[in-house]
């Protein structure tokens, strides 16, 4: 085996212990919902895979109609479902992405890429709003003669089956992933949205009041900015290594504080491995270094409970904090 072989398998080898100058570091992974996570990934997979088949159909008969019926709240909203259908292709690269192993320049694999594919979804929906709303202005200036609201509303009906049997598929999901959480936001809009467009259909029906259709438009457009408004914080502050949301760090602290034999507590880092995986690192010092394993077994239970699968803990005393320890 190769000296960088030996390398990575070090640096990524499960439950590995060092033992140095009575100075003790544990380092050990969880992985006792692999089996789990991995099931729940192959249900969101097809989950999101059926969405985008739905929805693909559903587009192409929402922008033939909004084209031959010249109504630009047709055409935004089914704009607006064309990013929602890559932002769902987005979903099943990312678990993909997330399935590689860990290689000796990658040691977590590609995880973080799902932060990524999250962050791209949300800028995504940011062109989408900035695109709806020039093309609204421009109506405004420029109002069609005649729009069909029958057609409009019609078609919109539809599209609220659609987006709100998606989103309903997509509901389990979207509490433990983020990007499965874009996912759903982006069909609860989309069924708000198209709710809107049935209004204005409704409403050209009835007066014959052609403007609001961009005025709908400009209402999507809003929607829209406001469920990306989360998503795009969201990962932004996992890209930053900011703590996952649900986790309060002080929380995580004062619990650790509260196990017996646990002395004290620094070095504390939070951080997410990708949309779904959480780590930390910490110091934690003893009494005796005899209690360590069994310490360590309680550490790792409760951070378990609180949502974070791995850790990795070093453990000193009082006689030797890491701050003294020089390595010559």
């Amino acid at each position: 085996m190769k000296d960088k072989d030996l390398l990575a398998e070090h640096q990524y080898s499960e439950g590995h212990e060092h033992h140095h100058d009575g100075h003790h570091h544990e380092h050990g992974h969880h992985h006792g919902h692999h089996h789990h996570h991995h099931e729940t990934d192959e249900s969101n997979s097809k989950i999101v895979l059926f969405s985008v088949v739905l929805n693909l159909l559903f587009v192409a008969v929402e922008g033939i109609v909004g084209w031959s019926e010249d109504s630009l709240s047709l055409l935004s909203d089914a704009g607006h479902n064309l990013s929602d259908v890559f932002s769902l292709l987005l979903v099943l690269v990312g678990f993909s992405l997330a399935k590689v192993k860990a290689k000796p320049n990658y040691t977590y694999g590609y995880k973080k890429s799902t932060v990524l594919i999250s962050l791209t979804n949300a800028v995504i929906l940011l062109v989408a709003v900035v695109a709806i709303v020039m093309e609204s202005i421009n109506k405004f200036r420029h109002p069609s003669a005649e729009v069909n609201g029958a057609a409009i509303s019609w078609t919109a009906a539809v599209g609220i089956v659609i987006n709100a049997a998606t989103a309903f598929l997509l509901m389990k999901g979207q509490k433990s992933d983020l990007n499965m959480r874009g996912a759903f936001l982006h069909m609860v809009a989309d069924t708000l949205v198209s709710l809107g467009v049935v209004v204005s259909g409704i409403i050209i029906i009835f007066t014959g009041w052609v403007v609001v259709d961009p005025i709908i438009s400009l209402v999507i457009a809003v929607v829209i900015l406001v469920s990306t408004w989360e998503l795009l914080s969201d990962s932004m502050r996992l890209i930053l290594e900011g703590a996952p949301e649900g986790i309060d760090p002080k929380e995580v602290v004062d619990k650790i504080h509260e196990i017996d034999k646990v002395s004290d507590l620094h070095h504390v880092h939070i951080w997410a491995l990708s949309t779904t995986e959480n780590a930390m690192t910490a110091h934690v010092v003893v009494d005796k270094l005899e209690d360590m394993n069994e310490v360590k077994c309680r550490i790792k239970r409760v951070l378990r409970e609180m949502h974070i699968g791995h850790s990795t803990l070093e453990f000193e005393t009082k006689d030797s904090p890491c701050e003294d320890i020089t390595c010559s």
